[in-house]
């Protein structure tokens, strides 16, 4: 029997909506917790992370092989903090026998990059606060896993939970291979197309941004006219851009200023391209995942960017 590997560009393609919610019976979730999406697949095979996001590497990652079934849950009208949603389950698995191999917060995980490294159910059934979430992987002896990643909203928490049962390939821990900036392996070279159906994000070099800035200026943006072209073409998808900065000043300023990078994609496919609100949306990080380091000019540059993420399709 063949089996296929869960990765995050063709993911979204195999979601089903299930009723029931029998993969999570044995791990007390908090009372109101509401199932909002379930996908189950036979004889496949999951990419489990099991270390945080390295800029060379990307997310260290240990093949997990069996049934994979996929849940998102919604915690609503509570207080409930990612830590504290995750760590009754956390004791939960150990006393289950299982052995702890990944336990980080958004920024130790790698923010950005790890969110966006690993396998997470799409909006809005998943929310994941990229400042504010918390990662966990564990592994039983027989070679069981679990995953989960707990973030929230103003309003209501979100918890999504993987399983994967049927044994790990110890040969074929691995990492996802990040290609670093500037080496034209990170969308210099490749179509920026391309990269959002494969990888999922790729980076928009053509978007240029001096210190404090978040202006587009007159001139035409290429990565910003494939994207079009690529959206008119194909109306069930949506793209998030997400503004990132150099650490040239507090963090809520650079929040804010990379927001309005991303909204300056935005508006530049609104106005020049007509495409719908639906279909784009924008966020900013900051400077909270950096690709390049932040002592050299040539460091902050690259630092100053806006990232496309493919975050929904038909």
């Amino acid at each position: 029997m063949t089996i296929t590997t869960l990765r995050r560009a063709d993911f979204a393609a195999l979601l089903t909506l299930l009723a029931g919610g029998a993969m999570a019976q044995d791990l007390s979730l908090p009372q109101g917790s509401v199932l909002t999406r379930e996908f189950t697949q036979e004889a496949g095979a999951y990419d489990l992370p099991v270390g945080v996001w390295q800029r060379e590497a990307g997310v260290p990652t240990r093949r997990v092989e069996g049934t994979i079934t996929a849940q998102s849950w919604r915690i609503e009208a509570t207080s409930l903090t990612p830590f504290q949603l995750v760590a009754p389950l956390r004791e939960q698995l150990i006393a289950d026998g299982y052995d702890i191999v990944l336990d980080c917060t958004a920024r130790a995980c790698g923010g950005f990059d790890f969110r966006f490294g690993t396998l997470v159910l799409p909006a809005p059934q998943m929310f994941v606060d990229l400042t504010d979430y918390i990662a966990l992987s564990a592994l039983a002896e027989e070679g069981d896993a679990v995953s989960m990643i707990a973030s929230r909203d103003a309003t209501s928490a979100y918890l999504q939970i993987i399983r994967a049962g049927g044994g790990v390939e110890e040969a074929e821990t691995r990492t996802d291979a990040v290609p670093v900036p500037g080496t034209g392996g990170d969308g210099a070279s490749e179509d920026v197309v391309t990269r959002l159906e494969t990888r999922g994000h790729a980076i928009l070099h053509d978007m240029i941004f001096e210190t404090g800035t978040s202006a587009l200026g007159n001139g035409a943006v290429p990565s910003l006219d494939s994207i079009a072209a690529y959206l008119k073409a194909n109306p069930s998808r949506r793209v998030l851009f997400v503004g990132h900065t150099d650490a040239v000043g507090s963090l809520q300023g650079n929040q804010a200023l990379s927001r309005k990078r991303a909204a300056s994609a935005v508006s530049y496919l609104q106005t020049r391209h007509g495409i719908p609100e639906a279909q784009i949306g924008a966020d900013g990080v900051g400077y909270l995942s950096p690709v390049a380091s932040n002592l050299t000019a040539e460091g902050r540059e690259e630092n100053r960017r806006v990232e496309a993420v493919l975050i929904s399709t038909e």
